[in-house]
């Protein structure tokens, strides 16, 4: 796709953004009270987002020009954060983080797919430098240290002279064994054949007999090899099996990848031209314009003293660089406009001094209108729904009017490589430095005003001296009284890198896997709607949970300025059973996102940094090294250790419990600024005290074991990326329908057992089979029933989940109260009797 396309795909975006923009200006305004069609409405508006934000990383990651890729960067955050912004409503509206749009897909003529939310490519892009560079680092304090584990893996032990001499003595052994059989056979061979000779004697076999058998055995075999050939390509005419070349790469998307690799140069190559050009054009601007720009500012505030001391009589008072300097007084007025206005609030102050005066008495009679009005308002905003506010519209609107104004009918016939527009950049520069030589003219101007009100009143002029100064002094003392508020930093003496190597070698910053969130495999559940509408709650496919973790993880650590102003999620828990592929979700955020990992594992923990003091060191120096180097993920793997109800004897010694009552308060230091996610995986949840736990994790994802249509992908995906071919010969609906229970760790587990280097190069003469993978999984233990509704039991008593059973019931919670003191009232009864 040419850079021309690229552009045209951002026009048509652009587009697709204008009119939406307006039509949720509007549905804004209207209240609504059908649930139904609020969720229908909230839902159209996500995908189609979505759908701009495809294109619009597509298009940010391609174009070439410098200057429109700012403000493209701009408006791809702002979509990316008002798609956070209407996730966050639906989840409030339908008290749950699951949402299945079938019906809504279906009237947009769109695939299930084409809702996946991509994460940026920038994200990694702009920081590459960064992050090689840290695993490089850490990399070093591993092999150092002797903890690098993948190392230790594929390092060969020397084994000793005389047992390398055994070993090789028994294979030429066995070698000589196996040729010696081999001779023996074709000796016996050749005895049995001249027996056979003998035994028929002169016997003259009839030719014509034979060529008939062959024959016969030929044209069978011929006839056998054409009908499976028919039957396969009747089966790709029908769209049953997919055509011969189907899984392998075509030339034009090896050609096209070549080009976007290109692109990317051409991109790096425009950008640094670009910030050489920032800095040659506003020195150019400096020789050829900058005296003339310094004359006007000086004679515009020449003439603004003359005409305050005519109007008024005084000098004016000049404002300090604090307040803005003379860009205060000048923007977009002349000087008359500027009095008008002073002489107007002065006005107003006097009016609204007045107004108050008046107004004291008339309050208390006032109260009780006010109460009953706020009852009454509360009661229709209750009944009425009504969109909540966004942050990002305004962004989003901002980028559109720009985009109209310069972009959209501009004529670039002239710049075809999409090079930097030089008269942009002079637009901005000659703003920077008008507002430069500004500072420089005021300190000239503030000069000029003292001397003429010296020469004209010097009395006045000490005196507003002395008050200025006073007030100065007292100004400062509250800044020193407001910074001695802040926590204390413990390791002030130390530098980053230093305590940095220390969280390596004492194991609680560790390397992460390097695993994309697209090895997540999985299918996406279609009849999700449907089931809903018959009150039945689906179990999430393990697409929807991906797209959780891209919502609710990666986004937001990725992009400092979603980040900031989206929903903010401090702490994510996965909870699921063992082997669906939690920990592996943890390593795929910090790898799209090229976040440190942290490991504060009850068990990792144990014996680190001893004591309360201790303690302390250790979060603080975690969460400091976690800032400095965001974005930052802090894991704690079986979290539910953190909140044990009763801590198991056998793990009395490990103290489980040491965070229990750190984690909530350095959840609460955690500020939008700090990009910084904990994230907690557990497989017992039911083993933690639930009202803390609740409360530790802001967010409770349920990753559930895989169904049908996932272990089908799974099957297919796993055992091809571990050399497998697959033939008609192998069943994988067979081998998806058998597994029903069984995790992704399984169904790993099982392929690397059965696909051998040997079982590999076999394949060509003996396909593989489903057989061979059912004897491996005999010895497995699947995810019963009873585990995964323990898990949904679970989640039913968490804060979400009890809103969700009410909002089903009917959301009585008066009733449920009633109920409530009817159960307890029955127990004390059975109690007496």
């Amino acid at each position: 796709m040419s850079n021309a396309m690229y552009n045209k795909m951002w026009h048509q975006t652009q587009e697709a953004l204008n009119s939406l923009l307006d039509t949720e200006s509007q549905k804004m305004m209207e209240p609504q009270k059908n649930q139904v069609f609020i969720f229908q409405m909230l839902a159209t508006f996500y995908i189609k987002y979505v759908q701009i934000f495809r294109n619009l990383e597509n298009v940010y990651d391609q174009i070439v020009h410098p200057q429109k890729r700012i403000l493209i960067r701009k408006i791809l955050d702002a979509v990316m954060g008002r798609i956070l912004e209407l996730k966050n409503e639906m989840v409030e509206l339908e008290l749950t983080e699951f949402h299945y749009f079938d019906d809504i897909l279906q009237d947009l003529k769109l695939e299930p797919q084409q809702l996946d939310i991509p994460i940026p490519k920038y994200f990694l892009k702009e920081k590459l430098e960064v992050i090689k560079g840290r695993e490089k680092i850490l990399s070093q304090i591993l092999a150092e240290s002797g903890l690098d584990v993948s190392a230790e893996k594929y390092q060969v032990k020397p084994i000793p002279l005389e047992e390398a001499v055994k070993l090789i003595q028994i294979a030429e052994r066995a070698r000589q064994g196996r040729l010696r059989a081999m001779f023996m056979k074709q000796i016996y061979l050749q005895e049995y054949r001249a027996k056979q000779a003998r035994l028929l004697g002169d016997k003259v076999a009839d030719v014509s007999a034979a060529a008939l058998r062959i024959q016969k055995v030929w044209r069978g075999f011929h006839q056998c090899k054409r009908t499976e050939r028919q039957r396969r390509e009747e089966m790709i005419f029908l769209g049953m099996n997919p055509p011969p070349l189907f899984n392998e790469v075509s030339a034009a998307m090896i050609q096209a990848d070549r080009l976007c690799h290109l692109r990317n140069k051409v991109q790096i190559k425009h950008e640094e031209e670009y910030r050489d050009a920032l800095v040659t054009i506003k020195d150019d601007l400096k020789l050829t314009e900058g005296p003339d720009i310094k004359e006007n500012l000086q004679d515009q505030i020449r003439h603004w003293f003359i005409e305050c001391r005519n109007l008024t009589g005084t000098f004016p008072d000049y404002p300090n660089e604090e307040e803005g300097g003379s860009a205060i007084i000048f923007s977009n007025k002349t000087p008359q406009q500027v009095i008008d206005d002073i002489v107007a609030s002065q006005d107003e102050e006097e009016k609204t001094k007045k107004k108050k005066k008046e107004k004291k008495p008339k309050k208390e009679k006032k109260e009780k209108e006010t109460k009953e009005t706020k009852e009454k308002n509360k009661q229709e905003e209750e009944e009425m729904w009504k969109m909540s506010p966004s942050v990002f519209l305004h962004t989003m609107e901002e980028g559109n009017s720009v985009y109209k104004d310069l972009w959209k009918n501009k004529d670039e016939s002239w710049n075809f490589p999409q090079d930097y527009d030089p008269e942009l950049i002079k637009e901005d520069k000659r703003k920077e430095l008008e507002s430069e030589i500004r500072v420089q003219v005021d300190e000239l101007m503030r000069q000029e005003l003292k001397n003429l009100k010296l020469a004209v009143n010097r009395e006045k002029e000490l005196s507003a001296r002395t008050g200025k100064k006073k007030g100065g002094k007292k100004k400062n003392k509250k800044k020193k009284g407001r910074k001695g508020k802040k926590d204390k930093d413990l390791t002030v003496d130390r530098t980053i890198e230093s305590l940095y190597k220390e969280l390596v070698e004492e194991g609680l910053l560790i390397q992460a896997l390097k695993v994309s969130l697209s090895d997540y495999i999985g299918e996406y559940s279609y009849l999700g709607t449907s089931l809903r509408q018959v009150s039945i709650e689906p179990m999430p496919s393990l697409l929807d949970v991906r797209q959780l973790i891209t919502l609710y993880a990666i986004l937001p650590l990725g992009s400092a300025a979603v980040h900031e102003k989206a929903p903010l999620v401090k702490s994510l828990l996965l909870a699921g059973p063992s082997g669906v592929g939690k920990k592996m979700l943890v390593h795929a955020i910090c790898t799209e996102t090229g976040a440190n990992l942290f490991n504060l594992s009850a068990a990792n923990i144990t014996g680190k940094y001893p004591g309360k003091s201790g303690l302390q060191m250790m979060l603080h120096v975690v969460f400091k090294v976690a800032r400095k180097l965001q974005p930052s993920v802090v894991w704690i793997g079986d979290t539910e250790k953190t909140f044990y109800k009763k801590v198991p004897h056998a793990e009395r010694k490990m103290e489980p419990k040491r965070l229990k009552k750190q984690l909530p308060k350095m959840l609460k230091l955690l500020k939008p600024d700090d990009r910084i996610l904990i994230v907690g995986t557990t497989k017992r949840p039911f083993d933690a005290e639930l009202q803390p736990f609740c409360k530790a994790y802001q967010k409770i994802i349920l990753v559930p074991r895989p169904d049908y249509a996932s272990r089908y992908v799974l099957w297919k995906e796993i055992i091809q990326r571990h050399g497998g071919v697959i033939t008609d010969t192998l069943s994988v609906s067979c081998l998806a329908k058998i597994t029903d229970g069984f995790t992704q760790g399984h169904i790993v587990q099982v392929v690397k057992e059965v696909l051998t280097e040997r079982r590999i190069r076999q394949q060509s003469h003996k396909p593989l089979t489903a057989l061979e993978f059912i004897a491996s999984l005999t010895s497995m233990n699947p995810v019963y029933q009873e585990e995964e509704d323990s898990f949904k039991d679970w989640y039913a008593k968490t804060p979400m989940g009890k809103k969700r059973a009410l909002a089903l019931t009917g959301g009585n919670k008066e009733n449920e109260k009633d109920k409530g003191k009817k159960e307890k009232k029955g127990k004390k009864e059975k109690k007496k009797k």
